[in-house]
Formats: structure tokens, C-alpha cells, sequence
């Protein structure tokens, strides 16, 4: 089945939507990272929907085809996106979801499922899979993230443009060159110039400056009560190997909730787009669903 593209107001914004699958199919949210669109989670949305499931992967406020913020300080961070989920799912219709996140998208929804920022989301969220994100992350994995988000290159090609994010985004592992190419097409927006440069709000790294503990999140993974899948580039420098063993001693792990995977060939994050990765979240949802459903 072909998605459809949706456009919804939340929190007085508009925000671009991919919705994949039939409308009445339980729904999972995935949800991209800092600098990406929902776009990257095509190959994922289609192996999840072929399989029976409804997937809707939003483009954050300030990303892809969303609106950019009008108030950045206030807007590009975790709480007020934490309010645009749960007023998307209302305005959806949805009232239970699994969650898949990768990155941002993890943390985004590591506090919607603990309800600190949305009391009403922390019994929506049925499952909690977060693809290279943790309660605490590398601070020089944050410093490089940082730089070459906060200042985006600028190309007279789209050709260009996507050496660039070949180059930027080799961590995310093994992409076919019409996956790269599509990654390009669908991370472009044209400057006055003529220039082409990446699709988001440059002013979405504010959030480290105005909000520096945004990512600190452990007094919200150690109240989860949901089942949750950790994804770990093996060669990531932003979820180190020592957070996610302190992950398994804490919260949901602590509650025998948490199930780690290591991803060989991958760093900061995996793409979600080869057998391996969708098999193990087949596995986990399945596991999860069958669990909510008892």
C-alpha cells in the first residue's frame, strides 16, 4: 500500500505527516532524528505496514515539510515536542501506538512514555524502541552534532548535496544509491541564492544552548513501565557502550523490560533498512503486542 501525505495543525503549527498502511491497523509512530525528516523512515514504514501495521512518521516541527517555529527558543524542544505528539495522536484518532524512534525521535518519545511533559501519553505508549538514543549521551558526540547542524553547507547542485549527506550520514550503514538519492531529494530546500542546502530550521540546535539538559533523561527512562528495544550502533559515539550497560541495571531494565541489540557496521544510526534490523524489530513488537494483548 502507497502512504499518503498529511498535513495537521498541532500546537498552533503545521506538521507534515507519512501515513503508511490501513487506517483502522494498529499504529506505530516513527519518528526521525534532530536534523532528518520522517522521510528516512520509508523503508521501515514499508516492511511495518506490509506486516499489518499503520505507520505514521511525522517531520518535526522546523524539519522537511513541516512549519518552522516561530518562537525557536520556546518551540524546537523536548517538552514542546512532546506536545505536538500528543496532540497529533488526538487529532488522529489514536489512542494506543508503539513507538520507534531514532535519535531525537527516541528521546521524543522516552518522555511521552514516562508523561512528565503529557500526563495522558504515558498510557498510549505500548512499546518504547530506541534506535542509537539513550537517557544520557556523549558530550562530543553532542559538540560534533552540534557544529555541522547549527551551520549547514550550502551546494549550487543536488548532486552536490547528496555527496555531502553520503559523507555526513555514513554511519547510518549500508544505503542503495537510490536510497541516498532519495535521502538528497528529500532533504533539499532551495536558498534565495539558488543554492541548495539540508531541509530544516538551522536555529533547531538552539535547543542545546537554551535547554543544555534537554538529553539528560534517566529520571524519565527509570519510570517506564512499557517493554523497550535499544538498537546500538556498535561504532556509535553518541550512545556509548557503558550507558547502555547502566540501561539494563535501571528503569526497564532493572524491571527485566529492556532488550539490547548490538547493529555490526553501523554507528550513529542505523538506517532501519536492511533484514537484520527490521527482524529485530519484527521479533520485539510481536513480543510486545502479544504482551499487551494478555
Amino acid at each position: 500500500m502507497s502512504p499518503s501525505s498529511h498535513y495537521l495543525t498541532c500546537a498552533g503549527r503545521e506538521i507534515h505527516t507519512m501515513d503508511w498502511g490501513e487506517r483502522d491497523a494498529p499504529v506505530i509512530i516513527a519518528w526521525h532524528g534532530l536534523a532528518r525528516t520522517g522521510r528516512d523512515m520509508d523503508e521501515l514504514a514499508a516492511h511495518l505496514s506490509a506486516q499489518g501495521w499503520r505507520v505514521v512518521c511525522p517531520d518535526t516541527i522546523g524539519r522537511g515539510l513541516s512549519q518552522w517555529a516561530a518562537n525557536a527558543k520556546d518551540e524546537y524542544c523536548l517538552a514542546f515536542y512532546a506536545r505536538l505528539a500528543r496532540e497529533l495522536l488526538d487529532q488522529l484518532g489514536v489512542e494506543r501506538c508503539h513507538w520507534i524512534g531514532t535519535s531525537m525521535g527516541g528521546a521524543i518519545g522516552t518522555v511521552c512514555a514516562s508523561g512528565y511533559f503529557e500526563p495522558t501519553m504515558k498510557a498510549r505508549i505500548q512499546s518504547l524502541t530506541l534506535n542509537d538514543n539513550a537517557p544520557q549521551l556523549a558530550a562530543p558526540a553532542l559538540e560534533r552534532i552540534k557544529a555541522y547542524a547549527g551551520q549547514p553547507p550550502a551546494f549550487a547542485t543536488v548532486t552536490e548535496l547528496e555527496g555531502f549527506l553520503r559523507t555526513a550520514y555514513k554511519p547510518y550503514g549500508v544505503l542503495t544509491d537510490a536510497q541516498w538519492r532519495r535521502m538528497a531529494e528529500t532533504s533539499t530546500r532551495r536558498l534565495p541564492d539558488g543554492r541548495v542546502t539540508t531541509h530544516y530550521d538551522p536555529a533547531i540546535v538552539g535547543q542545546f544552548i537554551h535547554y543544555p539538559d534537554d538529553y539528560l533523561l534517566w529520571h524519565h527512562y527509570d519510570v517506564l513501565q512499557i517493554p523497550v528495544l535499544l538498537l546500538r550502533g556498535v561504532e556509535s559515539d553518541l550512545v556509548l557502550k557503558d550507558t547502555a550497560e547502566e540501561m539494563t541495571h535501571r528503569g526497564p531494565g532493572a524491571r527485566g523490560l529492556l532488550q539490547w541489540e548490538e547493529i555490526a557496521g553501523c554507528g550513529h544510526a542505523p538506517a532501519l533498512n536492511v533484514p537484520g534490523q527490521l527482524a529485530l524489530i519484527d521479533g520485539f513488537l510481536a513480543k510486545a503486542r502479544h504482551d499487551a494483548l494478555a
